[in-house]
C-alpha cells in the first residue's frame, strides 16, 4: 500500500493561525473534488474557526471514562476504516485519553500514514521534543507534551504559519484567542512581546534547518559539487594557539551579520599528531565556541591547507577565518608560503579573512625609526649571497669559454645589484667582494689563482663595490622613507582613535590609556590623582620606571617604558589628550552633582509646597474645629460637638499621613529607606492592604494561585504600595467596574497586576507618574500631595523590585510589580 503524505503546520505559539488554515485547506481540497474529513480539531472555542468547520465530514470522536470523567478523543480505527483521501488532526503533540492504541497522537498520525491516507497536521515549535530546555528558559512553562523531532522533519511538507508578535497580541486582546477571563494572565506571561518575538525566531531558524538539509540531499541526489550561497557559513581555523579566541570572536561577528549564519570551527590534525601543541587552549577555545552558539570539529591530514579547505567545501562554508602566520618575515622568505597562503591560493570561491592577533606582531604598535632595514632583510641578503654565488659560478663553468668574459661578469654585477636591493650595503659589499674573487679565481688567467696581474682587475672589483654601495644608498634611502610614511600613518591612526576615544563619553579615559599603552609598546600605563587609580592598563611591579605630571595635577606612571626619543614628541600630544579626558571625566561629574542637587532642590521647594498649601489645609479644619470646641460664648449641641470632634479627628488623620508620606519620600530621594525583606506569602499582604482601603469582593477581583511561590519583601513597605496601587485604580475605575488583582510566577520573579479599566495614562506621560508631587492635571486637592506612585516605585526599588505601567486590553491602566521569588538563584532574606 502506498504510504500517505503528511503536511504539516507549524506556529511560533497558539493563536497564529495553524488550525484556521489547516481548515480552509481542507475546505480548498474538498471544492477540488478531494475526499476530505475531520479527523479531529480543537476549536478552543474560537467562533471563527468553528465556522469552517461546517461543511466539512466529521468522523466522531471516541469517548473513555477515566477517573468518572468523560473524555474524547480520536477515533483511529474510525478514520482508517472511513479510507478518506486526506484527514485532518488539529495538535500532533497531543497526549491521547487512555484507552487508545497509541499514548501520542503523532502515533496515530503515523497510523494514518501507514494506510495510505494523507494528513495535514499542526504542532507549535515549543512542543518540539528537542526545544523543551530553550522553551523553558524563555517562556518559563514546562512543556509536556511533546513531538519528536524526526517526526516533523519526515514530513513530506512542513509550512510556517506566520505571525507578527504584536499582531498576535492585539488578538489575544481582542478576545480571538482565550477567553476574556483569561487574557490579562496570557498577556503578562507567555504572551509577552519578548517571549513571543524569541519563539517565532526558534520556529523560522528551526524550519530554516529543514530547509538546509532539504537542500543538501537535493545537491547529494543531482551530483551538484560546486558551493550553493544559501547562507552565510562561517569557518574558524584553530591551531591551538593563543590567538583562537580572537578568532572565533571575529568569525562569530561575521556571521552574525547575516541572517542565519552558521559559526564553525575546525582543527587539522596530522597523522603523527605532532601538531598537538595546545590541548589545554583548544578545549577552552571549544567551551567558547559552544557559547557563542558554533560547532567545533576535527580532522585528520598531513596537508594542512588542503585539509582546511577540503572540510570547509564539505560543508559549504561560504567564508573562512585564519589568523596572520606567527613566523616572520625572514623565516617566510626562507621557508616559502605559508598556510595562510596556500589557503587564499586553494580556496578558489571561498572569501577567507585574515584576522591579525597578538602573536603577530602587537596590534597598532607604532613603527621604530632606528634602522632603516630590518634585521631579516639583511640576514636574508646575506644568505642569498652565500646561496646564489657559488650557484651562479657553477651555472657560468658549465657553458665558460674564454670570449664569454663580459656575460660573467654582467651576471656578477647582476648577483650583487639583487643582494643591494634585498638587503642595504653591507651584504651588497660582501657580495661584491665574493663576486670579485670568484671571478679571477675561477674565469680570469691564470684560473684557480687569486691574482692581479693587470690594473683593470682591480678596477673592476672597485666598480663593484662602488655599485653596490650606490644601490644599497637608494635602497636604504627608500626604506627609511617608507619607514617615515608608515610611522607618520601609525601616529594618525593612533590620534584618530585618541580622538574617537575622547568623544565617546564616559569610557574615554580606560580606552585612552589601553590604546597609548598599546601603541607605544609600554608593559603598563596608569593614572594616578593622590591616592586615586581613575585608569590603569597592564601590569606594574613595586614602583613605576618613569613618571609625568599633568597639568591638571595628575600624574602618568609608566612601567617598561621603551627609551626611543622618537617617540617623546607624540607622547606628549598623547600626555595632553589624557589630561582632557581627565578634565571631561571631572565635568561630567560635577554635571551630573548639579543635577542631583537641582532634583533635591526641586523636592525640597515641592515640599515646602506641599507644606505651605496640602499640610495647612488639615491644620487648619482641625484649628477651628478645636477652637470651637473651647468657645465659651458658643452653645453647642451634642451632634454639633460630635460632628467637630469627627473634623479634628479626620483632619489629623489626614495629617499624619502627608506627614508620614513627605517623610518617606525624603528617605526615598535620600537613599537611607530602611528594608528588611523576608520570604511571605504575597496573600498575607494583600488582605490587610484591602483591609485597610475597606475593599470587598465587589470592589475587587482577587486571582492569587495557590501554589504562587513566596516573594522576598519587607511587608510593611509591600503593603504600602499595594494600597497606593489599590487607592488609584479604585479611585479612576468607572462605577460598576471592579479592580483586578492577579499574581503569576515567571521566571525568577513574582508578578503582582493591579488593573482598572479607567481612563489609563498617554505613553509620554508614564515616566512622569512617578515623580513626587505629580497628579497629571488633577486640580482636586483632595487626591493628596501626589506621592503614591513616587513612594510605590521607591519602595519597590529598595526590595529589589520592578514597577512599570501597562495597558489594560480593552482600555484602562495595570500598574505591574515585579519582586524576587525567596531563595531563588541564590537570593535570601538579607
Amino acid at each position: 500500500m502506498k504510504r500517505g503524505k503528511l503536511r504539516v503546520l507549524l506556529g511560533a505559539a497558539p493563536g497564529v493561525g495553524k488550525t484556521f488554515t489547516m481548515l480552509e485547506e481542507g475546505r480548498r481540497l474538498r471544492a477540488e473534488g478531494r475526499d476530505v474529513v475531520v479527523a479531529v480539531v480543537e476549536t478552543h472555542g474560537r467562533a471563527a474557526t468553528a465556522a469552517l468547520v461546517d461543511g466539512l465530514e466529521v468522523v466522531p470522536r471516541r469517548t473513555e471514562q477515566h477517573r468518572g470523567v468523560e473524555l474524547d478523543d480520536l477515533d483511529l480505527a474510525a478514520v482508517v476504516a472511513r479510507r478518506p483521501d486526506v484527514a485532518l488532526v488539529d495538535e500532533l503533540a497531543h497526549t491521547n485519553a487512555p484507552g487508545g492504541p497509541h499514548e501520542k497522537r503523532w502515533q496515530d498520525v503515523e497510523a494514518l500514514l501507514a494506510a495510505g491516507i494523507d494528513v495535514i497536521s499542526t504542532v507549535n515549535i515549543q512542543h518540539m521534543q528537542s526545544l523543551g530546555d530553550v522553551v523553558r528558559e524563555i517562556t518559563g512553562t514546562v512543556q509536556r507534551e511533546t513531538v519528536p523531532d524526526a517526526v516533523v522533519r519526515a514530513a513530506d511538507q512542513i509550512e510556517v504559519v506566520d505571525l507578527s508578535p504584536q499582531a498576535l497580541r492585539e488578538r489575544l486582546s481582542d478576545g480571538l484567542v482565550y477567553p476574556a477571563a483569561r487574557i490579562d494572565a496570557a498577556l503578562s506571561n507567555y504572551f509577552r512581546l519578548g517571549n513571543l518575538t524569541a519563539l517565532r525566531e526558534i520556529a523560522l531558524l528551526w524550519l530554516a534547518d529543514e530547509v538546509d538539509d532539504a537542500l543538501k540531499r537535493y545537491r547529494a541526489e543531482h551530483g551538484i559539487d560546486h558551493r550553493w550561497e544559501a547562507r552565510e557559513r562561517v569557518l574558524v581555523a584553530l591551531t591551538g594557539g593563543p590567538e583562537g579566541e580572537t578568532l572565533l570572536r571575529r568569525g562569530a561577528r561575521i556571521a552574525a551579520r547575516s541572517a542565519g549564519g552558521e559559526l564553525a570551527a575546525v582543527h587539522v590534525t596530522t597523522n603523527d599528531g605532532l601538531r598537538e601543541r595546545h590541548p589545554g587552549a583548544l578545549g577552552k577555545q571549544r567551551a567558547l565556541l559552544e557559547q557563542l552558539g558554533g560547532t567545533y570539529h576535527q580532522v585528520v591530514g598531513d596537508d594542512v591547507p588542503s585539509t582546511l579547505v577540503r572540510f570547509a567545501r564539505s560543508i559549504d562554508a561560504t567564508q573562512i577565518v585564519i589568523g596572520v602566520s606567527r613566523r616572520s618575515r625572514a623565516t617566510a622568505a626562507v621557508t616559502g608560503p605559508g598556510i595562510g597562503n596556500t589557503v587564499i591560493q586553494e580556496s578558489g570561491d571561498i572569501d577567507v579573512h585574515v584576522v591579525t592577533h597578538e602573536r603577530a606582531g602587537g596590534g597598532i604598535a607604532l613603527p621604530k625609526l632606528g634602522g632603516s632595514l630590518s634585521r631579516g632583510r639583511v640576514v636574508a641578503a646575506f644568505v642569498l649571497a652565500l646561496v646564489a654565488g657559488p650557484l651562479l659560478t657553477w651555472a657560468l663553468s658549465l657553458t665558460h669559454d674564454p670570449d664569454s668574459i663580459t656575460v660573467d661578469v654582467l651576471a656578477y654585477q647582476l648577483l650583487v645589484l639583487v643582494v643591494a636591493l634585498v638587503g642595504g650595503m653591507l651584504p651588497a659589499v660582501f657580495a661584491a667582494v665574493l663576486s670579485g674573487l670568484s671571478l679571477d679565481f675561477f674565469f680570469v688567467q691564470p684560473l684557480h689563482q687569486v691574482t692581479v696581474q693587470q690594473p683593470w682587475h682591480l678596477v673592476a672589483l672597485v666598480m663593484y663595490v662602488i655599485s653596490a654601495v650606490l644601490v644599497s644608498f637608494v635602497v636604504d634611502r627608500s626604506a627609511r622613507r617608507s619607514r617615515t610614511a608608515r610611522r607618520a600613518a601609525a601616529e594618525s591612526g593612533l590620534l584618530v582613535g585618541i580622538a574617537g576615544s575622547v568623544l565617546r563619553g564616559d569610557d574615554a579615559l580606560q580606552a585612552l590609556v589601553d590604546r597609548t599603552r598599546e601603541a607605544f609598546g609600554f608593559t603598563g600605563l596608569r593614572v594616578r590623582q593622590g591616592e586615586v587609580v581613575p585608569a590603569t592598563s597592564g601590569t606594574f611591579e613595586e614602583t613605576p620606571d618613569a613618571t609625568t605630571s599633568l597639568p591638571s595635577g595628575a600624574v602618568l606612571e609608566f612601567a617598561g617604558a621603551p627609551d626611543d626619543p622618537t617617540q617623546r614628541r607624540l607622547l606628549r600630544v598623547v600626555e595632553q589628550q589624557i589630561d582632557a579626558a581627565l578634565e571631561h571625566r571631572a565635568l561630567t561629574r560635577t554635571a551630573v552633582d548639579a543635577e542631583r542637587i537641582a532634583a533635591a532642590d526641586r523636592v525640597r521647594s515641592a515640599i515646602l509646597a506641599a507644606v505651605g498649601h496640602d499640610v495647612r489645609r488639615p491644620i487648619a479644619a482641625a484649628s477651628a474645629a478645636v477652637q470651637t470646641l473651647r468657645a465659651s460664648d458658643i452653645r453647642l449641641s451634642e451632634t454639633d460637638r460630635e460632628a467637630l470632634l469627627a473634623t479634628a479627628d479626620e483632619s489629623l488623620g489626614q495629617l499624619a499621613v502627608l506627614l508620614g508620606d513627605l517623610l518617606d519620600v525624603s528617605r526615598v530621594q535620600a537613599g537611607v529607606l530602611a528594608v528588611t525583606p523576608v520570604p511571605l506569602p504575597l496573600e498575607t499582604v494583600v488582605a490587610p492592604a484591602l483591609d485597610e482601603l475597606e475593599l470587598g469582593p465587589d470592589d475587587v477581583d482577587l486571582d492569587l494561585p495557590a501554589d504562587l511561590p513566596q516573594v522576598l519583601a519587607d511587608p510593611v513597605l509591600l503593603q504600602r504600595v499595594i494600597v497606593n496601587l489599590l487607592a488609584n485604580a479604585v479611585r479612576y475605575s468607572p462605577d460598576g467596574t471592579s479592580v483586578r488583582v492577579a499574581a503569576s510566577a515567571f521566571g525568577g520573579g513574582v508578578e503582582l497586576r493591579v488593573t482598572d479599566h479607567g481612563p489609563g495614562i498617554p505613553e509620554v506621560q508614564r515616566n512622569d507618574v512617578f515623580q513626587p508631587f505629580q497628579r497629571l492635571g488633577d486640580t482636586d486637592n483632595d487626591t493628596g500631595l501626589g506621592l503614591g506612585l513616587a513612594l510605590a516605585r521607591g519602595f519597590t526599588e529598595g526590595m529589589g523590585g520592578t514597577i512599570e505601567v501597562d495597558d489594560t486590553p480593552g482600555g484602562g491602566l495595570t500598574m505591574v510589580v515585579r519582586l524576587p521569588i525567596a531563595g531563588h538563584l541564590g537570593v535570601e532574606a538579607r
